[in-house]
Protein backbone atom coordinates (compact mmCIF):
# COMPACT_ATOMS: atom_id res chain seq x y z
CA UNK A 1 0.00 0.00 0.00
CA UNK A 2 1.42 3.46 -0.85
CA UNK A 3 2.59 5.44 2.16
CA UNK A 4 -0.03 8.16 1.56
CA UNK A 5 -2.82 5.59 1.85
CA UNK A 6 -1.24 4.05 4.94
CA UNK A 7 -1.06 7.49 6.52
CA UNK A 8 -4.69 8.20 5.71
CA UNK A 9 -5.70 4.86 7.17
CA UNK A 10 -4.00 5.60 10.45
CA UNK A 11 -5.55 9.06 10.61
CA UNK A 12 -9.01 7.62 10.10
CA UNK A 13 -8.35 4.89 12.65
CA UNK A 14 -7.33 7.38 15.30
CA UNK A 15 -10.23 9.73 14.55
CA UNK A 16 -7.80 12.46 13.57
CA UNK A 17 -7.50 14.39 10.33
CA UNK A 18 -4.22 14.86 8.51
CA UNK A 19 -2.96 18.39 8.92
CA UNK A 20 -1.85 20.41 5.94
CA UNK A 21 1.28 21.16 7.91
CA UNK A 22 2.28 17.55 8.46
CA UNK A 23 5.84 16.73 7.51
CA UNK A 24 6.87 14.14 4.97
CA UNK A 25 6.41 10.57 6.15
CA UNK A 26 4.59 11.53 9.35
CA UNK A 27 1.11 12.39 10.50
CA UNK A 28 -0.71 13.26 13.66
CA UNK A 29 -1.76 9.74 14.46
CA UNK A 30 1.21 7.60 13.68
CA UNK A 31 3.31 7.97 10.54
CA UNK A 32 3.18 5.72 7.52
CA UNK A 33 1.80 2.61 9.16
CA UNK A 34 -1.28 0.44 9.13
CA UNK A 35 -3.44 0.52 12.25
CA UNK A 36 -2.91 -2.61 14.27
CA UNK A 37 0.04 -3.78 12.14
CA UNK A 38 2.49 -5.88 14.14
CA UNK A 39 6.23 -5.53 13.77
CA UNK A 40 8.06 -7.95 11.48
CA UNK A 41 10.67 -8.10 14.24
CA UNK A 42 9.97 -9.37 17.71
CA UNK A 43 8.46 -6.70 19.92
CA UNK A 44 10.64 -6.59 23.00
CA UNK A 45 8.54 -4.11 24.95
CA UNK A 46 4.92 -4.57 25.95
CA UNK A 47 2.79 -3.06 28.66
CA UNK A 48 2.85 -5.26 31.73
CA UNK A 49 -0.68 -4.36 32.76
CA UNK A 50 -3.81 -3.32 30.92
CA UNK A 51 -4.44 -0.80 33.68
CA UNK A 52 -1.34 1.00 32.48
CA UNK A 53 -3.49 2.06 29.48
CA UNK A 54 -1.09 1.86 26.57
CA UNK A 55 0.01 -1.00 24.37
CA UNK A 56 2.87 -0.70 21.87
CA UNK A 57 1.94 1.30 18.78
CA UNK A 58 1.81 0.26 15.16
CA UNK A 59 5.01 -0.12 13.17
CA UNK A 60 6.24 3.06 11.47
CA UNK A 61 8.82 3.36 8.71
CA UNK A 62 11.40 6.10 8.30
CA UNK A 63 13.15 5.04 5.13
CA UNK A 64 14.54 1.58 5.90
CA UNK A 65 14.26 2.14 9.64
CA UNK A 66 11.28 0.49 11.36
CA UNK A 67 10.17 1.50 14.84
CA UNK A 68 7.15 1.75 17.11
CA UNK A 69 5.92 4.00 19.90
CA UNK A 70 6.50 2.02 23.07
CA UNK A 71 3.69 3.76 24.96
CA UNK A 72 1.12 3.69 22.17
CA UNK A 73 -0.01 5.92 19.33
CA UNK A 74 -2.99 7.90 20.59
CA UNK A 75 -3.41 10.45 23.40
CA UNK A 76 -6.22 9.71 25.84
CA UNK A 77 -7.87 12.39 28.01
CA UNK A 78 -6.09 13.00 31.29
CA UNK A 79 -3.30 10.54 30.50
CA UNK A 80 0.23 10.93 29.17
CA UNK A 81 2.27 8.77 26.80
CA UNK A 82 5.99 8.29 27.11
CA UNK A 83 7.73 9.35 23.90
CA UNK A 84 10.42 6.69 23.54
CA UNK A 85 10.55 5.04 20.11
CA UNK A 86 11.99 1.54 19.80
CA UNK A 87 13.76 0.29 16.68
CA UNK A 88 12.27 -2.88 15.15
CA UNK A 89 14.44 -3.44 12.07
CA UNK A 90 16.95 -6.27 11.89
CA UNK A 91 20.30 -5.47 13.45
CA UNK A 92 18.96 -2.68 15.67
CA UNK A 93 19.65 -4.48 18.92
CA UNK A 94 22.64 -6.03 20.62
CA UNK A 95 26.29 -5.38 19.86
CA UNK A 96 28.73 -5.30 16.99
CA UNK A 97 31.12 -8.24 16.47
CA UNK A 98 33.68 -6.46 18.65
CA UNK A 99 31.15 -6.26 21.51
CA UNK A 100 30.43 -2.53 21.14
CA UNK A 101 26.73 -1.67 21.47
CA UNK A 102 25.03 -0.42 18.31
CA UNK A 103 23.86 3.21 18.31
CA UNK A 104 25.10 6.63 19.38
CA UNK A 105 27.16 6.46 22.57
CA UNK A 106 28.20 9.09 25.16
CA UNK A 107 31.36 10.07 23.26
CA UNK A 108 29.31 10.60 20.09
CA UNK A 109 26.81 12.85 21.88
CA UNK A 110 29.49 14.80 23.71
CA UNK A 111 31.29 15.36 20.40
CA UNK A 112 28.16 16.33 18.49
CA UNK A 113 27.12 18.93 21.05
CA UNK A 114 30.58 20.20 22.02
CA UNK A 115 30.22 19.25 25.67
CA UNK A 116 32.97 19.52 28.28
CA UNK A 117 31.70 16.90 30.72
CA UNK A 118 34.24 17.54 33.46
CA UNK A 119 31.63 19.68 35.28
CA UNK A 120 28.35 18.75 36.91
CA UNK A 121 29.70 17.50 40.23
CA UNK A 122 27.14 18.12 42.97
CA UNK A 123 24.33 18.80 40.48
CA UNK A 124 21.19 16.62 40.58
CA UNK A 125 18.95 15.90 37.60
CA UNK A 126 15.50 14.60 38.50
CA UNK A 127 13.67 12.25 36.15
CA UNK A 128 9.87 12.01 36.36
CA UNK A 129 8.21 8.97 34.78
CA UNK A 130 5.23 6.73 35.48
CA UNK A 131 5.35 3.26 37.07
CA UNK A 132 8.32 1.25 38.32
CA UNK A 133 11.33 -0.25 36.62
CA UNK A 134 12.77 -2.65 39.22
CA UNK A 135 15.96 -3.21 37.17
CA UNK A 136 16.73 0.47 36.70
CA UNK A 137 19.70 0.85 39.02
CA UNK A 138 21.39 -2.41 38.02
CA UNK A 139 20.92 -1.69 34.31
CA UNK A 140 22.36 1.79 34.79
CA UNK A 141 25.56 0.25 36.18
CA UNK A 142 25.99 -1.82 32.99
CA UNK A 143 25.49 1.25 30.76
CA UNK A 144 27.97 3.39 32.66
CA UNK A 145 30.60 0.64 32.95
CA UNK A 146 30.43 -0.02 29.20
CA UNK A 147 31.42 3.55 28.41
CA UNK A 148 33.87 4.09 31.28
CA UNK A 149 31.61 6.53 33.17
CA UNK A 150 31.99 6.90 36.94
CA UNK A 151 29.83 4.67 39.12
CA UNK A 152 26.44 6.16 40.00
CA UNK A 153 24.54 4.02 42.49
CA UNK A 154 22.52 4.28 45.66
CA UNK A 155 25.55 3.05 47.60
CA UNK A 156 27.58 6.15 46.74
CA UNK A 157 24.56 8.49 47.00
CA UNK A 158 24.69 9.33 43.30
CA UNK A 159 21.46 7.50 42.38
CA UNK A 160 18.13 7.64 44.18
CA UNK A 161 14.72 6.26 43.21
CA UNK A 162 11.55 7.25 45.05
CA UNK A 163 7.79 7.04 44.69
CA UNK A 164 5.67 10.11 43.97
CA UNK A 165 5.42 10.67 47.73
CA UNK A 166 9.17 10.44 48.23
CA UNK A 167 9.23 6.95 49.76
CA UNK A 168 10.22 3.48 48.61
CA UNK A 169 6.73 2.01 48.20
CA UNK A 170 7.12 1.95 44.43
CA UNK A 171 4.18 1.74 42.00
CA UNK A 172 3.40 -1.29 39.87
CA UNK A 173 5.85 -2.11 37.12
CA UNK A 174 5.36 -1.28 33.46
CA UNK A 175 7.89 -2.35 30.85
CA UNK A 176 7.00 0.39 28.36
CA UNK A 177 7.53 3.22 30.83
CA UNK A 178 10.39 1.15 32.25
CA UNK A 179 12.21 1.47 28.92
CA UNK A 180 11.60 5.23 29.12
CA UNK A 181 13.22 5.31 32.55
CA UNK A 182 16.25 3.40 31.28
CA UNK A 183 16.62 5.84 28.39
CA UNK A 184 16.32 8.84 30.69
CA UNK A 185 18.96 7.80 33.23
CA UNK A 186 21.31 6.70 30.44
CA UNK A 187 21.02 10.07 28.70
CA UNK A 188 21.68 12.01 31.89
CA UNK A 189 24.75 9.80 32.33
CA UNK A 190 25.92 10.39 28.75
CA UNK A 191 25.61 14.18 28.88
CA UNK A 192 26.64 14.77 32.50
CA UNK A 193 28.61 11.79 33.86
CA UNK A 194 29.30 13.55 37.17
CA UNK A 195 25.68 14.48 37.89
CA UNK A 196 23.56 12.82 40.55
CA UNK A 197 20.30 11.25 39.40
CA UNK A 198 16.94 11.32 41.22
CA UNK A 199 14.11 9.24 39.72
CA UNK A 200 10.55 9.95 40.87
CA UNK A 201 8.09 7.24 39.80
CA UNK A 202 4.48 8.38 39.51
CA UNK A 203 1.74 5.98 40.61
CA UNK A 204 0.25 6.11 37.10
CA UNK A 205 0.51 7.96 33.80
CA UNK A 206 -2.31 10.32 34.75
CA UNK A 207 -1.67 14.05 34.49
CA UNK A 208 -2.43 14.31 38.20
CA UNK A 209 0.13 11.74 39.32
CA UNK A 210 2.86 12.96 36.98
CA UNK A 211 2.30 16.54 38.10
CA UNK A 212 2.46 15.48 41.74
CA UNK A 213 5.77 13.76 40.98
CA UNK A 214 7.22 16.96 39.51
CA UNK A 215 6.29 18.77 42.70
CA UNK A 216 7.82 15.98 44.78
CA UNK A 217 11.08 16.21 42.82
CA UNK A 218 11.18 19.92 43.57
CA UNK A 219 10.31 19.30 47.23
CA UNK A 220 13.28 16.93 47.45
CA UNK A 221 15.56 19.73 46.28
CA UNK A 222 16.00 19.05 42.58
CA UNK A 223 16.72 22.22 40.59
CA UNK A 224 16.49 20.45 37.21
CA UNK A 225 13.56 18.17 36.34
CA UNK A 226 13.07 16.20 33.11
CA UNK A 227 9.74 14.96 31.68
CA UNK A 228 9.85 12.70 28.60
CA UNK A 229 6.12 12.37 28.08
CA UNK A 230 3.05 14.30 27.02
CA UNK A 231 -0.65 14.29 26.35
CA UNK A 232 -3.48 16.50 25.20
CA UNK A 233 -3.71 20.14 26.20
CA UNK A 234 -6.40 21.50 28.54
CA UNK A 235 -7.64 25.00 29.36
CA UNK A 236 -6.02 25.50 32.77
CA UNK A 237 -2.69 23.86 31.86
CA UNK A 238 -0.57 27.00 32.19
CA UNK A 239 -2.08 28.69 35.24
CA UNK A 240 0.17 29.89 38.04
CA UNK A 241 -1.04 26.86 40.02
CA UNK A 242 0.41 24.46 37.44
CA UNK A 243 2.37 21.55 38.87
CA UNK A 244 5.17 22.53 36.49
CA UNK A 245 5.48 26.00 38.01
CA UNK A 246 8.15 25.00 40.53
CA UNK A 247 11.45 26.63 41.58
CA UNK A 248 13.45 24.56 39.13
CA UNK A 249 14.48 24.33 35.48
CA UNK A 250 11.93 21.95 33.94
CA UNK A 251 12.38 20.27 30.54
CA UNK A 252 9.72 18.45 28.50
CA UNK A 253 9.79 16.46 25.28
CA UNK A 254 7.86 18.04 22.38
CA UNK A 255 6.32 14.79 21.09
CA UNK A 256 6.78 12.28 18.29
CA UNK A 257 3.81 12.75 15.94
CA UNK A 258 4.95 15.69 13.84
CA UNK A 259 3.04 18.96 13.77
CA UNK A 260 0.94 19.35 16.91
CA UNK A 261 1.45 20.42 20.51
CA UNK A 262 1.55 18.25 23.63
CA UNK A 263 1.41 19.16 27.31
CA UNK A 264 3.60 19.74 29.35
CA UNK A 265 5.81 20.92 26.47
CA UNK A 266 3.18 23.63 25.83
CA UNK A 267 3.71 25.12 29.28
CA UNK A 268 5.57 28.40 29.49
CA UNK A 269 7.15 27.06 32.68
CA UNK A 270 9.21 24.44 30.82
CA UNK A 271 11.90 24.24 28.19
CA UNK A 272 10.24 22.37 25.31
CA UNK A 273 12.70 20.05 23.52
CA UNK A 274 12.17 19.21 19.84
CA UNK A 275 14.06 16.73 17.70
CA UNK A 276 16.63 16.40 14.94
CA UNK A 277 18.30 13.83 12.74
CA UNK A 278 22.02 13.65 13.50
CA UNK A 279 24.58 12.27 11.04
CA UNK A 280 28.34 12.22 10.83
CA UNK A 281 29.90 14.77 8.48
CA UNK A 282 33.52 14.09 7.63
CA UNK A 283 33.79 17.29 5.57
CA UNK A 284 32.45 19.79 8.09
CA UNK A 285 34.31 21.47 10.96
CA UNK A 286 31.81 20.22 13.51
CA UNK A 287 32.04 16.62 12.33
CA UNK A 288 28.26 16.26 12.48
CA UNK A 289 25.28 17.59 10.57
CA UNK A 290 21.71 18.01 11.80
CA UNK A 291 18.38 18.42 10.04
CA UNK A 292 14.85 18.63 11.35
CA UNK A 293 13.38 15.27 12.34
CA UNK A 294 10.00 14.87 10.65
CA UNK A 295 8.38 13.44 13.78
CA UNK A 296 9.25 16.28 16.13
CA UNK A 297 6.27 17.92 17.83
CA UNK A 298 5.81 21.60 17.05
CA UNK A 299 3.18 24.28 16.65
CA UNK A 300 0.98 26.73 18.53
CA UNK A 301 -0.45 25.96 21.95
CA UNK A 302 -4.21 26.11 22.21
CA UNK A 303 -4.22 27.62 25.69
CA UNK A 304 -0.79 28.65 27.01
CA UNK A 305 -0.20 32.37 26.54
CA UNK A 306 2.89 33.56 24.72
CA UNK A 307 5.81 34.23 27.06
CA UNK A 308 7.37 37.69 26.82
CA UNK A 309 10.69 36.15 25.81
CA UNK A 310 9.25 34.39 22.76
CA UNK A 311 9.15 36.78 19.77
CA UNK A 312 8.08 34.70 16.75
CA UNK A 313 5.07 36.13 14.90
CA UNK A 314 3.28 33.03 13.64
CA UNK A 315 1.65 31.98 16.91
CA UNK A 316 -0.55 34.15 19.10
CA UNK A 317 0.05 31.72 21.97
CA UNK A 318 3.08 29.78 23.16
CA UNK A 319 5.11 28.18 20.36
CA UNK A 320 6.75 24.75 20.68
CA UNK A 321 9.72 24.07 20.78
CA UNK A 322 12.52 26.08 22.45
CA UNK A 323 15.60 23.94 21.71
CA UNK A 324 16.26 20.51 20.22
CA UNK A 325 18.41 17.39 20.43
CA UNK A 326 18.81 14.25 18.34
CA UNK A 327 15.54 12.27 18.20
CA UNK A 328 15.22 10.44 14.88
CA UNK A 329 15.08 6.64 15.19
CA UNK A 330 17.46 6.67 12.23
CA UNK A 331 20.00 8.39 14.50
CA UNK A 332 19.13 6.28 17.52
CA UNK A 333 21.05 6.08 20.77
CA UNK A 334 22.27 2.90 22.46
CA UNK A 335 20.72 2.17 25.86
CA UNK A 336 20.66 -0.80 28.21
CA UNK A 337 17.40 -2.27 29.53
CA UNK A 338 16.57 -5.74 30.84
CA UNK A 339 13.09 -5.05 32.20
CA UNK A 340 11.06 -6.30 29.26
CA UNK A 341 14.06 -5.87 26.97
CA UNK A 342 17.09 -8.03 26.26
CA UNK A 343 19.87 -5.63 27.14
CA UNK A 344 21.41 -3.35 24.53
CA UNK A 345 18.93 -1.75 22.15
CA UNK A 346 18.49 1.36 20.00
CA UNK A 347 15.83 3.95 20.71
CA UNK A 348 14.86 7.42 19.56
CA UNK A 349 12.15 10.05 19.98
CA UNK A 350 12.13 13.43 21.69
CA UNK A 351 12.40 11.38 24.90
CA UNK A 352 16.12 11.38 24.15
CA UNK A 353 16.22 15.16 24.31
CA UNK A 354 14.48 16.08 27.56
CA UNK A 355 16.89 14.29 29.94
CA UNK A 356 19.84 15.28 27.74
CA UNK A 357 18.98 18.98 27.81
CA UNK A 358 18.30 18.70 31.56
CA UNK A 359 21.78 17.23 31.98
CA UNK A 360 23.29 20.07 29.94
CA UNK A 361 21.60 22.60 32.24
CA UNK A 362 23.32 20.74 35.07
CA UNK A 363 26.68 20.90 33.28
CA UNK A 364 26.26 24.65 32.87
CA UNK A 365 25.71 25.03 36.62
CA UNK A 366 23.23 27.91 36.35
CA UNK A 367 20.03 26.18 37.47
CA UNK A 368 19.84 27.95 40.83
CA UNK A 369 19.65 31.30 39.04
CA UNK A 370 17.25 30.15 36.32
CA UNK A 371 14.46 28.67 38.47
CA UNK A 372 11.27 28.70 36.41
CA UNK A 373 12.89 30.68 33.59
CA UNK A 374 15.21 28.15 31.97
CA UNK A 375 13.74 28.44 28.48
CA UNK A 376 14.09 32.22 28.35
CA UNK A 377 17.87 32.04 28.86
CA UNK A 378 18.37 30.26 25.57
CA UNK A 379 16.55 32.98 23.64
CA UNK A 380 19.15 35.46 24.85
CA UNK A 381 22.09 33.17 24.00
CA UNK A 382 21.34 31.82 20.54
CA UNK A 383 25.00 32.19 19.52
CA UNK A 384 25.65 29.16 21.71
CA UNK A 385 23.24 26.97 19.74
CA UNK A 386 23.64 25.21 16.39
CA UNK A 387 20.95 26.58 14.09
CA UNK A 388 19.12 23.71 12.39
CA UNK A 389 17.87 24.65 8.94
CA UNK A 390 15.99 22.78 6.25
CA UNK A 391 12.82 24.07 4.58
CA UNK A 392 10.53 27.11 5.01
CA UNK A 393 7.28 27.22 7.05
CA UNK A 394 8.85 27.68 10.45
CA UNK A 395 6.14 25.91 12.46
CA UNK A 396 6.71 22.70 10.53
CA UNK A 397 10.27 22.66 9.24
CA UNK A 398 13.65 24.17 10.01
CA UNK A 399 14.56 27.63 8.79
CA UNK A 400 17.29 30.14 9.62
CA UNK A 401 16.80 31.31 13.21
CA UNK A 402 13.81 30.18 15.24
CA UNK A 403 11.51 27.40 14.02
CA UNK A 404 8.95 25.13 15.64
CA UNK A 405 10.55 21.66 15.57
CA UNK A 406 14.00 22.77 16.74
CA UNK A 407 13.35 26.09 18.47
CA UNK A 408 16.50 28.18 18.48
CA UNK A 409 18.70 25.18 17.75
CA UNK A 410 20.73 22.44 19.44
CA UNK A 411 23.48 22.77 22.09
CA UNK A 412 26.88 24.07 21.06
CA UNK A 413 28.40 23.68 24.49
CA UNK A 414 26.57 24.91 27.58
CA UNK A 415 26.41 28.66 26.93
CA UNK A 416 22.67 28.72 26.19
CA UNK A 417 21.85 26.87 29.41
Amino acid sequence: MPSTLRAAAVAAFAGLALTACSQTGSNVAGGSSLPGTQSTATRQIASSSESAHELPGAEIYEGSVAYHRVCGDVDLPGLARCFVLMRDDAGAHGTKPDGTPIGLNPSDLQSAYNLDVTGGTGQTVAIVDAYDNPNLESDLQVYRAQWGLPTCSSSNNCFQKVSQTGGTNYPQGNTGWGLEESLDVDMVSANCPNCNILVVEADSNSDKDLGASVKEASKLGALIISNSYGGGEYKTEDSSKSDYNVPAVVTASAGDSGYGVEFPAASSYVTAVGGTTLDRDSKGKRGWIETVWEGSGSGCSLYATKPTWQKDKGCKNRTVADVAYVASPGSSVAIYDTYGGNGWTQVGGTSVGSPSIAAIYALAGNASTLEGTGASYGYAHTKDLYDVTCKPKYLCNGEVGYDGPTGNGTPDGTGAF
